[in-house]
């Protein structure tokens, strides 16, 4: 019985020696080590066996075990990196080939202005306040003193959904909302975000465009803090050699009321301006509207379209260009600003 668990040995390890894939590996294994397989009956014999000899021949049948499981491993470790060299040369790269060409994305000009603008009022005190597109009349107009039949609404062709809704014409119903919000609170904040009137798409309008507007409300403030903070925006924006202009004009929510000309140097190197927002004190209505006294806080605000800045800061010819998805146009802008 010796001699045949000799022999099994010897075939076991040949026939492995000779498997040439894993599926002809696994035969062998179950023939030889399954529950039923050769190696395991041989344990079945010990019951046949004298008590003395049993010892002996369990410990061959454990070697001879022992030899097939290893050899089994080791031809299969041999197997699966010879599959492995194979898959590795059907999958080789050629490293000389040229790469993939990733095309890194950048911010929008107008993200870029209104990230810029949000970057020097934080730095300032402000809050970054946002709030709805479509709008309520109440909070657009009406607590932006101009009533149901105020002529000045004639300024802002807007777009109603219904009779009390529709897409706002300012961003100055976030200051009104804030105010609410604030209850009777100072205030410091600005609202960007994107508008909408009912204007002919040309090189200088657009029926949807962006705005960035402050409001500031305080005891005590006065006119020369709303010169401060938009001599540093402009300064901010556009270069520390620049001055503005003060003109006298009409709101119906700030009184008095300016419009802000920014200085540019002529190509005969006189001093000339250009007209690039609105400001003014907040107007006693609004304080009453938004839940302040106006005998006990003042308030300036401000609110500057940011296309404006844009074509200006970049020398655009025609506001269209920012809303045509043009990546010849988009592309000119990477790392603008930063």
């Amino acid at each position: 019985m010796i001699e045949y668990l000799s022999e099994i040995k010897e075939k076991a390890l040949l026939e492995i020696k000779a498997a040439e894939d894993l599926q002809a590996l696994d035969v062998i294994r179950v023939q030889y080590l399954s529950k039923k397989g050769e190696v395991s009956l041989m344990m079945g014999k010990l019951k046949d066996l004298p008590q003395d000899q049993r010892p002996s021949f369990g410990q061959k049948v454990n070697e001879t075990k022992i030899a097939v499981e290893k050899a089994l491993f080791e031809k299969k470790t041999d197997l699966e990196n010879i599959e492995l060299l194979k898959v590795l040369e059907s999958e080789k790269i050629d490293v000389t080939l040229p790469g993939y060409q990733f095309y890194q994305g950048s911010i929008h000009p107008l993200n870029q202005v209104i990230e810029d603008v949000e970057d020097l009022f934080v730095g300032l005190g402000y809050e970054v306040a946002e709030g709805p597109e479509l709008e309520n009349d109440y909070y657009n107009f009406e607590m932006m003193n101009l009533a149901k039949d105020h002529p000045a609404r004639a300024m802002q062709d807007s777009f109603y959904v219904d009779e009390n809704t529709l897409l706002r014409t300012h961003t100055s119903p976030v200051q009104a909302r804030t105010m609410l919000e604030k209850k009777g609170e100072p205030l410091r904040i600005i609202c960007p975000g994107k508008v909408y009137r009912r204007d002919d798409d040309d090189p200088t309008h657009s029926h949807q465009f962006m705005q960035i507007e402050g409001l500031v409300i305080d005891k005590h403030v006065n006119f020369a803090n709303l010169k401060d903070a938009l001599l540093k925006m402009v300064k901010h924006l556009f270069g520390h050699e620049r001055i503005i202009r003060l003109r006298p004009s009409y709101f119906p929510f700030t009184e008095p009321s300016v419009e802000v000309d920014v200085s540019y140097v002529k190509k005969d190197g006189s001093i000339g301006y250009i007209e690039v927002l609105g400001a003014g004190q907040v107007h006693p209505n609004v304080l009453k509207m938004g839940g302040y006294d106006p005998e006990i806080f003042q308030g300036f605000a401000f609110g500057i379209g940011v296309e404006r800045i844009a074509i200006l800061k970049y020398n655009i010819d025609d506001i269209r260009h920012f809303y045509m998805n043009d990546l010849r146009f988009l592309g000119q802008f990477k790392g603008v600003g930063k």
